[in-house]
């Protein structure tokens, strides 16, 4: 399958179950299943984590960074599968690694995320991810997730 195409918020919402404030990509603008995928993140000043993460200088925490790739990374599988998540599935985070923030990430920035697909099984995928903001690097991991039915141990 190859689908270089983007997709806009609603489109997304049809791969994620992930509703606002918890919604953490607003945007495709490149996707090649099996291998990449790049979405955005719009950081506006009204996000709702702003209210008690460093009120006196906003910052996005890092795991909401960190959650923003693995979103990504599970529209890119669910596009790479050729399916949508449904009531009985979930896609869990099953480990991060490597993990290092470069550059605060503020009200107003775009945050433009890159993952790259590793190797598959049994539903557990591997991904590299970066963040980036006006091109240079603010975050960076090795993600794996993994696809299991609700109520099935990951």
């Amino acid at each position: 399958m190859n689908d270089t195409t983007g997709m806009d918020i609603e489109q997304i919402k049809a791969y994620l179950p992930h509703r606002y404030p918890f919604l953490l990509i607003d945007r495709v603008v490149e996707c090649e299943p099996p291998n990449r995928i790049v979405a955005l993140k719009n950081v506006s000043v009204n996000e709702q984590f702003f209210t008690g993460h460093f009120p006196h200088y906003h910052v996005m925490p890092g795991v909401l960074i960190i959650e923003a790739m693995a979103q990504a990374a599970a529209v890119l599988s669910f596009k790479t599968l050729d399916v949508r998540p449904d009531p009985d599935s979930v896609y869990y985070f099953a480990g991060i690694d490597s993990a290092r923030f470069k550059r605060p990430v503020v009200p107003g920035d775009q945050v433009v995320i890159e993952i790259i697909a590793g190797r598959s099984l049994r539903g557990i995928g591997k991904y590299k991810g970066v963040a980036r903001v006006d091109g240079q690097l603010a975050a960076e991991a090795e993600l794996m997730c993994a696809y299991r039915k609700v109520g099935a141990k990951p």
